[in-house]
């Protein structure tokens, strides 16, 4: 894998010898790693052009301000947002001597029963976990001011949700973080998304808006809750990085991997004479029609994101970094 860009050099931050240092530290935790996170091997090649800089003007960042620094990551389906966050978590902890906890948006899905009963009460289309409104938004606060307000011997407990039941795990499985962090990342498909004119709700966009949201109910509902309590959440985030991808359809082609993975897994669980009826696996229909509940949001956020998250990397078509494009850029580096 060559190296397609490199981080801007006038955003460099921290010496040379800082950076290189942890350019080795960062090798040598990955080389037990790697495999596990199934990526490209060729990464060792980015951590200097790209991963070690983009951890050191975070760790800048952190330098310049009191208490944790509140990171967000977006990137639509398949985009790698959990690959990324790895690799900053153990650049940061690894490589600068940085406390990191982070979770996903999507592990505040609201439970299978609760947006059961939103399908009910507000619109059929809520019961499919994903948009504005089908996640726990009071808890994501919570979690947030717990983690940043902490002390030594603070207890924050962060829930785990099961894509293949469609479920939240049960509380005894949740991660427990235990005292205070320097850097908090919230990482999710739609995290630091603003809400739509209200023109741009009028026509739907897709099949599924067509026949299921004819009236529009569905999508006005998931754009007041952008911009009502979502953007509570979204306002406690200090750094914003997006992964951008190149189009709705590298969206597709993503996530059906994504499945695939997912399908490996069932099947090893299967071959351990498990039981596997209660995993739900979509085909490549099931996928596409799964895909038109996130796309409205995702089109929203390609247009407008990227002129305002503070970093945006951006990916081509083979899901590589092919440019990097700062809008915040710090004004000292050392």
């Amino acid at each position: 894998m060559g190296v397609i860009t490199r981080w801007p050099q006038d955003q460099l931050c921290l010496s040379y010898r800082e950076r290189e240092e942890a350019v080795a530290a960062v090798e040598k935790a990955f080389a037990s790693t790697l495999e596990s996170l199934k990526v490209d091997i060729g990464l060792v090649d980015m951590f200097e052009a790209i991963y070690v800089p983009l951890g050191a003007w975070l760790a800048c960042r952190k330098r310049q301000k009191d208490g944790p620094l509140v990171m967000g990551i977006n990137g639509a389906q398949g985009a790698g947002k959990s690959t990324l966050f790895n690799l900053i978590e153990v650049i940061l902890t690894e490589g600068f001597g940085l406390k990191v906890v982070g979770f996903s948006i999507d592990d505040l899905y609201k439970t299978y029963d609760e947006r059961v009963e939103l399908s009910e009460t507000i619109h059929p289309l809520l019961r499919t976990r994903g948009v504005p409104g089908t996640h726990d938004v009071g808890l994501g606060v919570e979690i947030l001011n717990s983690l940043k307000n902490s002390d030594e011997n603070t207890v924050t407990k962060i829930p785990v949700f099961d894509k293949s039941t469609d479920d939240r795990c049960q509380a005894a499985v949740w991660q427990e973080w235990v005292g205070p962090a320097d850097v908090i990342v919230l990482e999710g498909w739609c995290v630091g998304a603003d809400p739509q004119a209200p023109e741009a709700l009028v026509e739907p966009i897709n099949a599924l808006e067509k026949e299921k949201d004819p009236n529009g109910a569905w999508r006005d509902y998931v754009n007041a809750q952008l911009a009502g309590a979502y953007s509570e959440l979204f306002s406690m985030i200090e750094v914003l990085v997006m992964l951008k991808v190149p189009s709705m359809d590298a969206v597709f082609e993503w996530r059906s991997l994504q499945e695939k993975k997912l399908a490996e897994r069932v099947k090893y669980i299967y071959d351990t004479q498990q039981p596997t009826e209660h995993l739900r696996i979509m085909n490549e229909e099931q996928i596409q029609r799964f895909i038109q509940h996130y796309e409205r949001l995702t089109r929203h956020m390609l247009e407008e994101m990227p002129s305002r998250a503070d970093i945006t990397l951006h990916l081509n078509d083979n899901h590589k970094i092919s440019e990097i494009t700062i809008n915040n850029p710090l004004q000292s580096c050392g």
